[in-house]
């Protein structure tokens, strides 16, 4: 037995080696954000339809004619337009759609003023307030909320590669 323990040590050194690398890598981060007031807007067009079956029309001076209408500051106005049955005593049919649009403004808005639009989204500048945020380096986040338009991202990663 005392043998067996005395060739036991070089048995182990002769015993093949395996190498391995160890990569270890922590990256922490924190993002705070404080957002611009921003106005985003668009601008409606001007639309006319009109549809119809056994009818005749006219612009008050020439038959079968849908006034061109006129254009002001970028708004379509539609002329006047009068519609007869074509043949009386018949079924008919008659439809006219107009959609007023926003004016061409002549001038980009200054700075903080909104523009005279159909649809408009306006937000007001964020207040940083108390916006704060650490991390220890036990990994531990601690972000605190700010004022309205505020937001705050923490992370840690951790990687580890074994090679």
């Amino acid at each position: 037995m005392k043998k067996t323990l005395l060739i036991l040590p070089f048995l182990l050194a002769l015993a093949p080696s395996s190498k391995a690398d160890l990569h270890h890598k922590v990256t922490a981060s924190t993002q705070l954000v404080v957002n611009a007031a921003a106005t985003q807007s668009s601008r409606l067009g001007s639309s006319f339809s009109a549809s119809g079956s056994n009818i005749d029309v006219t612009d008050g001076t020439t038959a079968n004619v849908i006034s061109a209408g006129g254009i002001t500051s970028g708004i379509y106005s539609p002329g006047t337009i009068s519609a007869t049955v074509d043949d009386p005593g018949q079924a008919f049919s008659f439809s006219s759609s107009y959609t007023q649009g926003d004016a061409v403004p002549t001038s980009a808005p200054s700075v903080g003023a909104v523009p005279n639009f159909s649809n408009v989204t306006s937000t007001a500048a964020g207040t940083a307030g108390s916006l704060a945020g650490t991390i220890l380096s036990d990994g531990t986040i601690t972000l605190t909320a700010g004022s309205s338009g505020t937001s705050a991202v923490g992370q840690v990663i951790t990687e580890l590669i074994v090679d």
